[in-house]
């Protein structure tokens, strides 16, 4: 009988050792890295992923500009293929979903969960890589009766109907409803642009019986509100 002379891979102790710091500390004191890596471990199963980890942190940034970036320059790093790919997106749209459900089971004013929708749009839409305008429709207690895209735009524009948001908000229901856009560049200044659409659509809003809210403005790091600049309303 010959003698198997097979050893362990070094790899397999390591993946225990990871899940057990997550386990014992739920991931907090996790670099990014190594919560990348636990994540990997479950879609590749037989292969060190702790440089593959690293690599996806030093090309992106970080763990959330990591299950951000678009499916073509995650499939463009060494060891990615589309089930990591899978995985990745499935944990950014738990992460936004939870958010959103959140702030849909809050039975009170929105604007007592301001956090949390700040939050939800910054996980939603700042990442976003081209500019999307979406309304959120409130009832007339301000609570949130849902949210939709209402236009996809270039990197830095986009194509707003105050007749569309109108007509939508009619469609739903809706007592008021808040404006929300992203800014890809980071910077969230309004432009000239900005700030005609919020006034055209403030005045549309008014000839219907409907308020709006605000008017926010979205990126990664930063946020401008109409209503807070006393810019309108």
């Amino acid at each position: 009988m010959t003698k198997n002379t097979e050893q362990t891979p070094d790899y397999l102790g390591h993946r225990k050792r990871v899940r057990d710091k997550f386990l014992a500390g739920g991931g907090k004191d996790m670099a990014d890295y190594e919560f990348l890596e636990l994540l990997l471990m479950m879609s590749i199963p037989r292969r060190d992923v702790k440089p593959i980890a690293k690599n996806l942190i030093r090309k992106f940034g970080s763990f959330a500009d990591v299950i951000n970036a678009e499916k073509e320059d995650l499939l463009s790093c060494e060891g990615i293929k589309e089930t990591s790919v899978a995985l990745l997106k499935a944990v950014r749209e738990g992460a936004v979903r939870m958010q959103y459900q959140t702030l849909k089971a809050a039975d009170q004013p929105i604007i007592n969960s301001m956090d949390i929708m700040i939050d939800y749009f910054r996980s939603s839409m700042a990442y976003e890589g081209i500019e999307q305008f979406r309304i959120v429709y409130l009832d007339t207690k301000l609570r949130l009766i849902g949210e939709e895209i209402q236009q996809r735009g270039t990197i830095n524009s986009v194509s707003l109907h105050p007749r569309e948001v109108i007509k939508s908000a009619i469609n739903h229901g809706a007592g008021a409803i808040i404006m929300v856009h992203n800014h890809p560049s980071g910077d969230v200044t309004p432009s000239r642009a900005d700030m005609e659409i919020t006034d055209k659509i403030d005045a549309a809003c008014k000839a219907v019986n409907i308020r709006l809210i605000d008017h926010l403005i979205i990126s990664r790091n930063s946020i401008y509100s109409f209503s807070q600049k006393g810019t309108v309303f």
